[in-house]
């Protein structure tokens, strides 16, 4: 050997002089199995077929068979076993000749990745005994007939997530013999949130039942004041969505050996679902242009995204935060992890990490773009998702905070979480990951403040109760909204809030006001204002309200500005502007009305028809500065569904979507969205024109795959009219119904369908 080449072997080493096996960390990839494996020398005469030989093997891994039955994981369109780790599951082996306990010996392996380890996780030996312990791996013959044997098998509580393959290991005096490579053994292991054993435990059925096996939710945006609601189909049991979500794991480069921690595969997860410095699976756009991609609006599920990444391996445009949580939805109750989406009413984005939102007035009280970076946004979606937290003290498991939406690093990486849900609520914002800015986004003060001539820094006004306003989520059993708020904070300006706000800004990195800050408010004059709710093309009015409450004449210069806004609270255009003088008397109430027109904004509404008003009004006899903001939603106009036919399982029906456009222009380029689960894969229609006030009726026929309640998710995009989805109606449709469906049952944004057995 040359000096040349030894110096280069010699740098190949590592520095223990140990030879280290490559990341595993692919689930796709395989490595070979010999079918062979001989203790030295073959003898003369050697035949394998005088040895146990496995014939077949039997999975039970029909959708009405044992297995997928008791493991919950009968509703996944998958040909292949599908079971929950820590919990006990059947197969049948089919040998040459009876088996005999005394002399035969076998063993089952389960592998995962290219480089199986034991010590890793990812090679599992099974061996065969007479006990079983829970939560352990191990297997148990419960069965003989003939030459066939019914094994239980337990697997570990702690178990790798994802898609391992079986081999049947026969023990000869002269080697071992394998079954061979066979796919349809594959064997699919998820969280199971059924075993106490298990970090992702949920100990309630119909918790369970919400967070893990509905596959259709409900997601809240809008505006505080004007709750809005969209339906959306997470579709977890969808066909090769579950190997798409295994994917994820492999494009985040997860080493198989973590994939048993739900911490681990959150704390990734959050950053494989968007694009910005990993090619994720999700593209955001913020400035209403979606060219060559579709409108985040347009979107009525999880399944076509996944799908679409999973096949093209780049990034799926376009999303913004409700697709990016409903894509992570699907992703966490794919593999076992109790999951729901959250919105947040009055979202902080706090830039600098200090705890607060710090907006600057310029001389006339106006917010100065230039130096003000914080923003509130009208609403904010995220996840949580369920686990113990054992990297944590005692109290700090339960859910956790993970968003997908790309806000800012963490670790070098645009991700978010976990972050103890109960750490947020009590201040403890130390314990990873991310807590800070989540506290800042559910529980962060508004700072107004302006910079004098002397230096001196001014705060006008402090707004401890504008965050967090409402943080909600989908009812259990039902498409209601559910306040969580007392989850993530406590009642608002409570002893307990501000000690939570304290024990913050002491574990922080809280900037301290310094000793040139003056902070005198007025305290003798209120001001408020409210937005007439609007639909989309008319005229409203905004009404602002003074208060006088000393015994002083006042006089005010009031300035309202009126913003075109994206929901992130980014300004894209002021289309307002109106000053007016007031004289206020003492003791006394003044209301004044501020019109706007449609003619204003209509040319440069964005998507969600989200307006910010911002209203400033200076005391002239002392200088005292008062602020306010709202945001505002306008009503957007709704799609209708309809059904006709028999709604039978195994039998076609039709599906029948209107929509009337009641604006004053012809809608062009428009599209229209319809799904749902087990009834049809995603269907999609372009429409060139819909012209003024007229009628758009679009028919589909479909067969539903199976019985039981079924929901159908429909929307409208076009460049002038987005976020069109279906009408609200009562709660009354939650019902199970068997037979033809009643107009009555159909549902907020989808139609529901109660679909009985074909006989």
């Amino acid at each position: 050997m040359s000096e040349t080449t030894s110096t280069k072997k010699e740098e190949k080493l590592p520095l223990n002089w140990r030879r280290a096996l490559p990341s595993n960390n692919s689930n796709a990839e395989e490595n070979l199995v010999p079918e062979r494996e001989v203790f030295g020398l073959i003898p003369r005469g050697f035949n394998p077929e005088d040895y146990l030989r496995v014939a077949d093997i039997h999975m039970f891994k029909e959708p009405h068979e044992i297995n997928k039955q008791q493991h919950h994981t009968d509703q996944y369109y998958s040909p292949k076993l599908i079971v929950r780790r820590g919990q006990l599951f059947q197969i049948q082996i089919d040998f040459n000749r009876p088996y005999k306990p005394g002399t035969d010996k076998f063993w089952l392996e389960y592998l995962i990745g290219r480089y199986p380890q034991q010590n890793k996780g990812t090679y599992i030996p099974v061996l065969v005994g007479d006990e079983l312990n829970p939560g352990e791996w191990g297997a148990k013959i419960t069965h003989k007939e003939n030459n066939s044997i019914r094994l239980s098998i337990m697997s570990s509580a702690s178990c790798i997530v994802g898609k391992f393959r079986l081999y049947v290991a026969v023990w000869t005096p002269f080697g071992i013999l394998r079954t061979v490579r066979n796919s349809e053994t594959d064997t699919y292991i998820l969280f199971n949130p059924w075993s106490q054993q298990d970090t992702v435990f949920l100990d309630d059925e119909k918790e369970r039942e919400e967070y893990v096996l509905n596959d259709v939710g409900v997601i809240f945006h809008g505006d505080v004041n004007d709750i809005k609601l969209r339906s959306w189909s997470y579709g977890q049991f969808e066909e090769n969505i579950l190997d798409a979500c295994l994917f994820l794991m492999d494009k985040a480069e997860l080493e198989l050996s973590g994939r048993g921690n739900p911490v681990k595969i959150c704390r990734v997860a959050s950053a494989v679902i968007n694009s910005r410095d990993d090619s994720g699976v999700i593209a955001g756009s913020w400035d209403n242009t979606y060219t060559y991609g579709v409108a985040p609006s347009a979107w009525t599920g999880s399944v076509d995204i996944l799908l679409e990444y999973y096949s093209s391996k780049q990034p799926v445009r376009y999303g913004q935060c409700w697709v990016f949580a409903g894509v992570f939805n699907t992703f966490l109750r794919c593999l076992g992890i109790p999951a729901r989406v959250i919105t947040n009413y009055s979202s902080a984005h706090d830039n600098n990490a200090n705890l607060q939102l710090d907006l600057f007035l310029d001389e006339e009280g106006k917010v100065d773009t230039k130096t003000t970076k914080d923003s509130i946004w009208n609403y904010h979606c995220w996840n949580e998702a369920w686990m113990s937290r054992p990297d944590l003290p005692v109290g700090f498991g339960g859910w956790q905070v993970v968003d997908g939406t790309p806000q800012e690093t963490s670790d070098g990486m645009y991700r978010c979480g976990p972050a103890s849900v109960q750490a947020i609520k009590h201040g403890h914002i130390c314990f990873q990951f991310d807590a800070p800015f989540v506290f800042a986004e559910v529980n962060s003060d508004i700072v107004y403040s302006r910079m004098e001539k002397s230096g001196a820094q001014v705060i006008e006004k402090i707004d401890m109760t504008h965050i967090g306003k409402l943080i909600v989520t989908k009812e259990i059993g039902g498409d209601g909204m559910m306040d969580i708020t007392e989850e993530y904070k406590f009642q608002e300006g409570s002893d307990e809030e501000r000690l939570a706000l304290e024990t913050a800004v002491m574990y922080g990195v809280k900037k301290q006001i310094t000793q040139d800050t003056v902070y005198h408010p007025q305290t003798d004059v209120d001001m408020d204002f409210q937005v007439q709710k609007a639909i989309l093309g008319s005229d409203f009015k905004v009404t602002i309200t003074f208060k006088n409450k000393s015994h002083n004449y006042y006089s005010a210069t009031t300035y309202l500005s009126g913003n075109i806004v994206f929901y992130t609270g980014v300004m894209k255009s002021e289309f307002k502007k109106h000053t007016f003088s007031v004289t206020l008397e003492p003791s006394s109430s003044s209301t004044f009305d501020v019109v706007i027109k449609s003619s204003e904004y209509l040319s440069e509404l964005l998507d969600q028809a989200s307006f910010h008003f911002f209203v400033t009004a200076r005391i002239n006899e002392t200088g005292k500065i008062l602020a306010m903001q709202k945001a505002t939603v306008l009503e957007i106009p709704t799609l209708h569904i309809k059904t006709q036919g028999e709604t039978v399982a195994g039998r076609e029906m039709s599906v029948i979507v209107e929509f009337t456009n009641p604006l004053k222009q012809t809608l062009e380029n428009v599209t229209l969205r319809l799904e749902g689960p087990s009834v049809l894969r995603t269907m999609k229609k372009d429409f060139r024109q819909i012209p003024a006030n007229s009628t758009l009726i679009w028919e589909v026929k479909c067969t539903p795959k199976r019985p039981g309640l079924r929901k159908l998710i429909a929307s409208l995009n076009c460049d002038a009219l987005r976020h069109v989805y279906v009408l609200e109606f009562s709660s009354s449709w939650r019902s199970h119904f068997a037979g033809s469906i009643s107009q009555d049952l159909l549902s907020p944004e989808y139609s529901q369908l109660s679909v009985p057995t074909r006989h």
